[in-house]
């Protein structure tokens, strides 16, 4: 199993509004993305989290390159970003 961990910086007054963004895109991530498995939001007091599961490295980075994330999810998502995303890749032994 591979993890994509999106950590964002969000202001609180924003975070419902994030929320919904996740709940909008969620369904589309694991219908439409190759090798995806799972998506999960974690919150908490100093940032939100969005991780993701795939199959294979490969299918993680190919997400980053895709449509869906960038125009969909960044473009929704940017008008509420406190500082850049940190993006981070993790396989599981």
């Amino acid at each position: 199993m591979v993890y994509l961990q999106i950590t964002l910086m969000i202001e609180h007054t924003n975070r419902a509004a994030a929320a919904c963004i996740y709940q909008k895109f969620r369904a589309p991530f694991l219908e439409q993305i190759q090798g995806a498995k799972s998506k999960t939001l974690l919150v908490r007091d100093e940032d939100v989290q969005v991780l993701h599961g795939f199959d294979t490295l490969e299918n993680a980075n190919a997400y980053l390159q895709s449509e869906l994330f960038n125009a969909d999810v960044v473009g929704s998502l940017k008008p509420m970003l406190a500082a850049e995303p940190d993006v981070r890749i993790y396989t599981a032994i």
